[in-house]
């Protein structure tokens, strides 16, 4: 192969700019055909296809083949000249700067479209979805351009290790004056990433704040209160603590509980009656599952009763408790069932003159 370049380029015998031109021109020609064969036969058969990954991957490669076929034309044109020593090393490492930078440009692209596509599969992708989808994407890209300056610095002749050491100094320090600036943003990132909670669920925190959550950023996660308050807790406050989410588990709904005592003696099965009826009458209150009456146990004034149901919504449980204990309290009365207070039975001894000696 060497020797058939060579005798090509000996039938122009010393003209150094001839053979320059021609090997630029040849250049150009084949990347003009490479770009046709990408842009056109591989187009048209991708357009056959489901997806339109490979449609976009297309329009995205074509053009830095393209460039990069040149830049090689250039690269050999640049041998044919008795160019001096110095403009030869500038003119090969603005050659090379400049495939780095269309196929860092690419890289980009690609990446993006590659993630995107991912984001759309949250079944089998758990990890990369539409509401985290922008901090890969910013993390791809910060890598793929540190990437690319560092082969950038080593194509000038840079020293990179300086560059290194210098940058891992500034790095410890600014880790110590940022640290909990950092712990949030870790924890935001594993907490878009895992998903315990996402904007609209109600969620109880370990301090006790109950609110709908509105917004989850890297920094904070922000709640609204039932009074119209607004709590922000910071990503590494929230990361490590116990979290209950009312809008998690197999449903939507969440299990709402009315704890009332009756007097002993009571008819149970009555209570029952009167119980699944309230239920039952309470729009709110879904069908499916459907509400329950336990009794649970014999307490110290009275019998213990739950009634149990399920609300669609988090936001109507204050809603739905208050509706539930009122109509209670009145069908009680209504029935004649005692609902007891707190009672306690006191014993007096009255002791002797002569005990007390």
């Amino acid at each position: 192969m060497t020797e058939y370049y060579q005798d090509f380029l000996a039938l122009f015998g010393d003209h150094q700019y001839l053979r320059a031109g021609v090997l630029i021109v040849i250049f150009l020609v084949i990347g003009k055909v490479v770009d046709w064969i990408i842009s056109r036969g591989l187009a048209r058969w991708a357009r056959r296809t489901k997806t339109e990954i490979d449609d976009q991957m297309i329009r995205l490669i074509h053009r830095p083949i393209f460039v990069t076929v040149v830049l090689i034309g250039l690269w050999l044109a640049s041998l044919q000249l008795d160019l001096p020593a110095t403009y030869e090393t500038l003119l090969h490492r603005i050659i090379k700067s400049c495939a780095l930078l269309v196929w860092v440009i690419f890289v980009l692209g690609a990446s993006s479209l590659i993630l995107e596509v991912l984001s759309k599969f949250e079944d089998r992708v758990t990890l990369i979805q539409p509401r985290t989808l922008s901090l890969f994407d910013t993390t791809v890209k910060v890598l793929v351009v540190g990437g690319g300056l560092y082969f950038l610095f080593l194509t000038w002749g840079i020293d990179v290790g300086g560059l290194l050491m210098t940058g891992g100094i500034a790095g410890i320090a600014l880790g110590f004056a940022a640290k909990d600036t950092l712990a949030n943003l870790f924890s935001g990132f594993f907490i878009l990433a895992d998903a315990p909670y996402q904007v609209g669920d109600f969620v109880v925190l370990e301090s006790g704040e109950r609110g709908q959550v509105t917004d989850v950023g890297l920094r904070s996660t922000r709640l609204l209160t039932r009074d119209d308050i607004e709590v922000t807790v910071p990503n590494a406050v929230i990361g490590n603590a116990k979290i209950i989410n009312e809008s998690g588990g197999r449903w939507e709904k969440e299990r709402i509980r009315v704890k009332v005592g009756v007097a002993y003696g009571s008819d149970v099965d009555r209570v029952r009656r009167v119980l699944m009826e309230i239920a039952e009458g309470n729009p709110s209150v879904d069908d499916d599952p459907e509400p329950r009456v336990r009794f649970r146990r014999f307490g110290d004034s009275g019998l213990d009763f739950e009634l149990m149901g399920w609300i669609h919504e988090p936001v109507l449980r204050g809603r739905v408790l208050d509706a539930l204990n009122t109509e209670v309290y009145k069908r009680f009365a209504a029935e004649g069932i005692e609902i007891p207070y707190p009672k306690r039975d006191v014993y007096l001894h009255q002791v002797s003159p002569s005990e007390d000696d």
